[in-house]
């Protein structure tokens, strides 16, 4: 992989952090590892605080992105499932290791905010 000269690009997880992290895209991922194939109401019940726009904006990026995949049922009425695909389901090593470490790291990031807010 090429490396940019773009400072904000420099950086090799950059794309990968824009793919993964953005603000929905983890708990969508995860109910569907979590849960399997799920219709969009499913979806939605699961991730209560998400907007039906936000949602469908979610899911066609990671449609795009090759991380979902989404099935049409032509049949009355329409039925449209969404599922974790294999690209999207090789990230769970990833969310393992950031879960390990939240567990063993999280206690001390809050230390360190309580110390630096009572300094200020």
């Amino acid at each position: 992989m090429e490396r940019s000269a773009d400072s904000e690009l420099a950086c090799p997880v950059t794309p990968v952090v824009d793919i993964v992290f953005s603000r929905w895209t983890t708990p969508i991922l995860w109910a569907l590892h979590e849960y399997g194939r799920q219709r969009f109401v499913e979806l939605e019940r699961r991730l209560t605080s998400i907007t039906p726009k936000v949602l469908t904006q979610r899911l066609r990026q990671l449609e795009r992105d090759g991380l979902v995949s989404r099935t049409y049922h032509a049949e009355v009425p329409p039925r449209v499932e969404y599922e974790i695909t294999e690209l999207g389901a090789s990230l769970g090593p990833l969310f393992a290791n950031l879960t390990t470490w939240a567990d063993t790291n999280l206690s001390a990031v809050e230390r360190a905010r309580q110390a630096y807010d009572a300094g200020r």
